[in-house]
């Protein structure tokens, strides 16, 4: 089953369960999965479903500061809420390690030897690690690759 039929899954079992939280958050996921298809007269894959739920749980992190720095704790729950119900569809994150590693292995196969060839590291490392790693995460493992 495809990531986009596990989310309307979820989203009929939401129903039934009357679960009004975790059934708007998966409303607004679904929305913007369709915006992107109308926009872009495409239909979506896992990769770019993934893409589309990293984006809305970046947003939310966004929010989340927002809100906690104009102490509205409320509205910071909310938005952390709904992050939740949006990590359930991401893959298993990559560590801290295997990301170093993985981008250690890419910059010796790229053979970039510093700072200018970062543009160049991130294009392959996003092409191989797109969903699977904090993206924050692998820009300073590539930023300290390239740095020593």
């Amino acid at each position: 089953m495809s990531l986009k039929d596990q989310i309307t899954e979820d989203m009929k079992t939401a129903m039934r369960a009357k679960d009004s939280e975790r059934l708007g958050t998966i409303r607004l996921l679904l929305a913007a999965m369709k915006q992107k298809e109308v926009d872009e007269r495409v239909v979506l894959d896992d990769v770019a479903v993934v893409a589309i739920v990293d984006k809305l749980i970046k947003q939310r992190k966004d929010s989340i500061a927002a809100f906690e720095q104009a102490a509205r704790q409320d509205l910071a729950d909310k938005e952390k809420a709904e992050m939740a119900v949006l990590l359930a569809y991401l893959p298993e994150r990559m560590s801290a390690h295997e990301v170093t590693a993985a981008v250690q292995a890419i910059v010796a196969e790229l053979g970039a030897k510093g700072p200018g060839d970062m543009g160049k590291v991130m294009g392959a490392v996003k092409a191989q690690l797109a969903g699977k790693a904090d993206m924050g995460q692998v820009s300073a493992a590539v930023k300290a690759a390239l740095a020593g």
